[in-house]
């Protein structure tokens, strides 16, 4: 039977999968025209640029973020809108930050620096000491406490620039940034100094998150613009007695209250069947939070608008997910997953955009090789935008804690070259987000949602 009906269709030129490849590219084009035609994602962005600004976790920026993007979820007609209360740090930075150089008692140098995300602060009094330069976490082992006690720690360790993979060279250098305060915490170091995380030879500090070690009594962190760090390394060939003194005051404050932002869009045939699509709302207090990861977060609202601008109505539900504190304690993310668990909710997927709102070029897959290889068969249809790639790799930090009710975890990859340009720095606004990147980005992800919830794995 089968095959005389096989036999019927080629007749009349026709065969039932081409068919329903046909019917899945007019259903991804539309989401592509409406995105690009009639997209909400760049003004949503610039709102949240704009009126609301950095929205570090617990700030009143923070709260500002999760009624905006509550509100905008309801106006846009989802099935159901709801906060998911979060316990968060409440880092604060405090007066601005100061550094600078001096070479026998004397000010040769003023550094471009900005506090590492969860330091302790100096206080008015500061901290300074002889620059020890270090190229990775080891030589300070090497060193010994005999040459790092009472000084300042300066990590030089550059991005490798032959990595193609943008993010790869962050993988390599991070561990000085994340860590690197513990270590010389060790041995006697009064501080640390950190050459910020980026390709960019510029003067613009770079922040992020770092982890203090048990047991050990925490020290001041800075990280200092690359510019600074090559001028210093200059300097210290010639002369090995500089001198860095830094003042910060910065502080960890009590927990405080926030949310996760939660809207749905109702699975028409296997509404138990949850893929979870989100960004992280909270970003670093420097910058606008544009690309990390304001991009991620609109991009995946206007992902669901685009089923309900084109009246497509997903096989499974839908769950978009504004994730709060991913950046210094990733609370949202672990308190979903915890959520999830305790309602014996199924979750088939998660997709997470945070790597930026630049052109897209496919997608990463946190799942066995089988899994990634049934999902390679629809790079044919994603190909025409760009999204040529389906690979195994990493899902998202927000998604991750999912990782163990068995979800597969998929990361939304676009274009990496000019990422850590702007990544934590004060240059992550709104103006360097371009809108048809933002737009296509977000269709991409609406046409990865249809086919998961269509056809899964």
């Amino acid at each position: 039977m089968k095959q005389m009906i096989l036999a019927v269709c080629m007749a009349w030129g026709f065969c039932p999968v081409t068919s329903a490849q046909q019917t899945d590219s007019v259903t991804i084009r539309s989401f592509f025209n409406k995105a690009l035609g009639n997209g909400r994602a760049y003004d949503d962005l610039h709102y949240l640029c704009k009126n609301i600004g950095h929205r570090i976790s617990g700030s009143a920026q923070a709260q500002q973020a999760v009624e905006f993007t509550f509100e905008r979820m309801k106006s846009y007609g989802f099935d159901t809108v709801y906060l998911q209360e979060v316990m968060v740090p409440q880092w604060v930075r405090g007066a601005k930050e100061t550094a600078f150089v001096t070479a026998g008692g004397k000010k040769i140098m003023d550094l471009h620096v900005t506090a590492l995300g969860n330091s302790v602060g100096t206080g008015a009094a500061g901290a300074s000491g002889k620059v020890v330069e270090v190229f990775s976490l080891k030589e300070l082992e090497k060193l010994g406490r005999a040459v790092i006690e009472g000084n300042i720690v300066f990590y030089n360790r550059p991005f490798n620039d032959e990595h193609i993979v943008s993010f790869e060279a962050y993988r390599d250098a991070v561990d000085q940034r994340s860590s690197g305060a513990a270590e010389a915490a060790k041995y006697g170091a009064a501080a640390v100094v950190v050459r910020s995380m980026t390709h960019s030879l510029d003067d613009f500090p770079h922040t992020g998150a770092l982890r203090y070690a048990d047991g050990v009594k925490p020290i001041a962190a800075i990280a200092v613009s690359t510019a600074d760090a090559e001028k210093m390394h200059e300097l210290l060939i010639k002369n090995k007695d500089l001198k860095i003194n830094l003042t910060t005051f910065c502080e960890m404050r009590p927990d405080v209250k926030s949310y996760n932002v939660i809207g749905e869009l109702r699975g028409r045939v296997h509404p138990e069947e949850i893929i979870t699509v989100g960004g992280h709302l909270d970003s670093w207090d420097i910058g606008e939070g544009a690309h990390d990861d304001g991009a991620g977060c609109v991009q995946s609202i206007e992902a669901l608008r685009l089923f309900k601008l084109t009246g497509i109505k997903p096989a499974r539900t839908l769950r978009c997910v504004m994730f709060m504190n991913e950046e210094n304690g990733l609370r949202g993310g672990k308190v979903y997953a915890e959520q999830a668990a305790l309602k014996k909710e199924k979750h088939y997927a998660a997709i997470e955009s945070d790597r930026g709102g630049f052109t897209p070029r496919g997608f990463s897959v946190e799942a066995e090789a089988d899994t990634v290889a049934r999902m390679q068969r629809w790079v044919k249809l994603l190909a025409p935008y760009g999204l040529d790639k389906i690979e195994q790799g990493g899902g998202g930090a927000d998604i991750s804690p999912l990782n163990t009710q068995g979800t597969v975890l998929i990361g939304y990859v676009p274009d990496s070259q000019r990422y850590f340009d702007v990544h934590h720095a004060a240059t992550d606004v709104f103006e360097s987000v371009n809108k048809r990147e933002l737009a296509m980005g977000a269709a991409s992800m609406a046409a990865m949602l249809w086919l998961l919830s269509e056809y899964g794995f």
